[in-house]
């Protein structure tokens, strides 16, 4: 079995292992985690003819440096508007491409987007915790943290003909300047002007920014009850405001439970494009109805399907 052996000469923090998630846990207080844009990721999947669950690498802005010490592989980037350099020579940001060794890759931000993803046409070597590799960024738990210095394996390693190459963008990749959200489930605990205001005016996302959720720089939103409702599941999503009135967008590592009412949930396929926006970049939230929500996830599921099924035609 072939294998190609990296060494990690740069790794900017929150930079982490992950596959599609760790699922069926929620229920014992243990979160899904997972990629952060969970569209861009299973397209690097699909462009090399992995597993969707297969595991990838998520860079954040701190970018990532890797060495290629012995073998051979072709792996896929896609994600945001990142800088790819393999040896010197540019890529764009969605691209495929085959390493050997003595090579170089370099993944930098660039123009636009918080979170690419780099997979390898093989198996990481990455010892998984409760069934996944996918980190827990508060803690560390799963695959982990990339730290400098640090060797990485990947197995059973192949090398696709055709490349360097290209992969097509899809629309959807691009942050949108207008999200869509349900309003709920506890909009009964906010006044109508300040729906009002939360749906009219301009947030912008803050500095306090992880993979458990972003804080919104704006107008306050004040629940108008105590802040004595029970404990409930909360849902990837989520815009919870606390009692300081500041919502929160609540992203891949968000907690089981909470206590803090839910303006609004972020309809689930517009997550992907939400989060590689990043900090102080500006955003609206347009309401829509359930029955809505449910045909925007219907078609948008299907035109990433059939896109995701072009992309392995190509492998």
């Amino acid at each position: 079995m072939s294998s190609a052996v990296f060494t990690v000469t740069h790794a900017g923090p929150h930079v982490t292992f992950q596959d599609a998630g760790r699922f069926g846990k929620m229920r014992f207080g243990v979160p899904t985690s997972g990629p952060m844009d969970r569209a861009s990721f299973a397209a690097a999947q699909a462009a090399l003819g992995n597993p969707p669950e297969a595991a990838a690498i998520e860079i954040s802005p701190g970018g990532l440096t890797l060495a290629c010490q012995e073998g051979e592989v072709t792996l896929a980037v896609t994600g945001g508007g990142f800088q790819v350099s393999l040896d010197g020579t540019d890529h764009g940001s969605w691209s495929v491409l085959t390493i050997r060794a003595g090579s170089e890759l370099v993944i930098r931000p660039g123009f636009w987007g918080c979170w690419a993803y780099l997979a390898f046409a093989g198996e990481m070597r990455v010892e998984p915790w409760l069934g996944s590799v996918s980190t827990h960024g508060p803690t560390g738990l799963g695959g982990g943290k990339l730290k400098d210095g640090q060797s990485l394996v990947v197995d059973a390693v192949r090398c696709l003909a055709g490349t360097p190459r290209a992969m097509p963008m899809p629309v959807w990749a691009r942050p949108p300047a207008e999200i869509p959200v349900v309003l709920g489930p506890q909009d009964r605990f906010f006044a109508p002007e300040t729906i009002a205001t939360f749906l009219n005016e301009t947030y912008a996302l803050s500095d306090a920014y992880d993979r458990m959720g972003v804080r919104l720089r704006g107008p306050a939103v004040p629940p108008n009850a105590a802040m004595d409702m029970p404990s409930e599941p909360i849902a990837r999503g989520s815009i919870q405001v606390s009692g300081d009135a500041v919502p929160t967008v609540l992203l891949a590592d968000h907690q089981s439970t909470g206590g803090y009412p839910k303006i609004a949930t972020v309809v689930s396929v517009s997550l992907d494009g939400f989060v590689q926006l990043r900090s102080r970049e500006k955003v609206k939230f347009r309401a829509v109805s359930p029955a809505l929500a449910i045909d925007l996830v219907r078609s948008r599921r299907l035109a990433t399907a059939r896109y995701l099924e072009a992309l392995r035609r190509s492998a």
